[in-house]
């Protein structure tokens, strides 16, 4: 039996990054109580369609019937994501886990059928945090209410590219904020850093990696700028007239570079590389994104968030006032739903799975599909685009930074 993830959105956030293309809002904190009754209230409804083997007439519903039956108890990651989590009150995040556990217990207890719950029956919880929210108290009451990790945005370790993403913590916040989620015991914290940002160096690059392997984190993800053309970042760079013109930024050669370095220095600080963007020491991979890689099931609560039930694919609605009335109304807030083709799915199959250093088995995937895909794999082969290893596929080492035209040409 597969265990069950489970995601929760908080799109609250104190103000919008430049670079960032998400369904965030800066909100006045009163709005936040509702929204975590709303997203309750949902895991609840959740709870009570699994077990009614999800009687209802829309494809979300219908979604959560017998298929989900069989991973009703086994919830054993909780994402608590965002936005920017960590502005909540640890109250309210504590009433959400709760909710959970009270909802998606691992043992039933001799009585109504209700489930048992405890807080070492969920082994991942992890919330996202800016290190300028983190409080000793406040991380202290985090861990009481049962969250293990957290995963800090840091970004960048160079104030002037902090600034430049629109950030409002500094290099010192990061310095600050360590030691407290350490001395509240916080075990498994993971740091985000991109590349690509302006005002960015080979120089600054370094020596963010250097900082960063000295506060040695367990997990730490590296990600490369996208300029998405609907951010505030974006429309400087490619419409002109800001702050930033096109040259502001590394060029792809220089970021290709950036990566290589992070590779170099992370595997040389005890890191194991072991999906494109995410390094971690032994044992510390993150349990809930393997699910998302592995293509597990997992339910999202919350304004924008995905569910993956293994064969369809479903969003809640992105704003949170729309989500808020449609949870308070009694209906699913669904916005997006999607039944995989056996040609889509294979195509996430083959997606997703090469993303892990791991790679695919070639030989099961043709088995479980029937198709052939040996042709096609040997051709990328040839180019040098990946490595195979009897029926094991793996991206080639120097392709990982540059691996979205290797999954066009496979494609093709």
């Amino acid at each position: 039996m597969r265990e069950l993830g489970i995601y929760v959105q908080v799109p609250f956030c104190q103000t919008k990054c430049t670079y960032c293309n998400f369904h965030t809002g800066v909100v006045a904190s009163s709005r936040f109580a509702p929204y975590v009754e709303a997203v309750c209230q949902e895991i609840r409804k959740h709870r009570d369609l699994l077990r009614a083997a999800g009687i209802g007439e829309d494809l979300a519903e219908k979604a959560h019937s017998q298929e989900w039956l069989c991973h009703e108890g086994v919830v054993d990651t909780v994402y608590v994501g965002g936005g920017t989590p960590s502005l909540l009150d640890p109250a309210h995040l504590e009433r959400i886990l709760d909710t959970i556990r009270v909802s998606f217990g691992r043992r039933p207890a001799s009585e109504g059928g209700r489930y048992k719950s405890t807080r070492a029956d969920l082994m991942e919880v992890t919330l996202e945090a800016d290190s300028e929210t983190v409080e000793a108290e406040k991380a202290a009451a985090w861990v009481r209410a049962g969250i293990n990790r957290v995963s800090i945005g840091l970004q960048s370790f160079a104030d002037k590219e902090l600034i430049a993403a629109g950030r409002l913590h500094r290099r010192a916040d990061i310095y600050r904020a360590v030691p407290m989620l350490r001395a509240a015991g916080i075990r498994n914290v993971s740091f985000d850093l991109i590349a690509g940002l302006p005002h960015q160096t080979k120089e600054s690059w370094r020596q963010s990696l250097d900082e960063l392997a000295g506060l040695a984190p367990e997990h730490v993800s590296v990600y490369l700028l996208e300029i998405d053309e609907g951010s505030r970042l974006g429309k400087e760079l490619l419409q002109g007239g800001g702050r930033y013109s096109a040259g502001a930024v590394p060029s792809e050669d220089e970021m290709a570079e950036f990566y290589e370095m992070a590779q170099k220095a992370l595997e040389a600080a005890g890191y194991h590389h072991y999906e494109i963007s995410n390094w971690a020491k032994p044992g510390f991979e993150s349990r809930h994104n393997l699910k998302y890689w592995r293509r597990e099931p997992y339910l999202g609560f919350g304004a924008g968030a995905h569910s993956f039930s293994g064969t369809e694919r479903w969003a809640n609605a992105h704003d949170a006032a729309a989500y808020v009335a449609a949870v308070q109304s009694g209906r699913l807030p669904v916005e997006q739903q999607e039944k995989l083709t056996a040609d889509g799915a294979l195509e996430e199959e083959l997606f997703l799975g090469l993303r892990q250093l791991d790679g695919i088995d070639l030989a099961r995937i043709e088995r479980e599909y029937g198709v052939t895909l040996g042709a096609r794999f040997e051709r990328i082969a040839s180019a040098g685009l990946v490595e195979r290893e009897g029926s094991v596929v793996r991206l080639a080492p120097e392709k990982l930074s540059v691996s979205n035209e290797v999954f066009v040409e496979l494609m093709r």
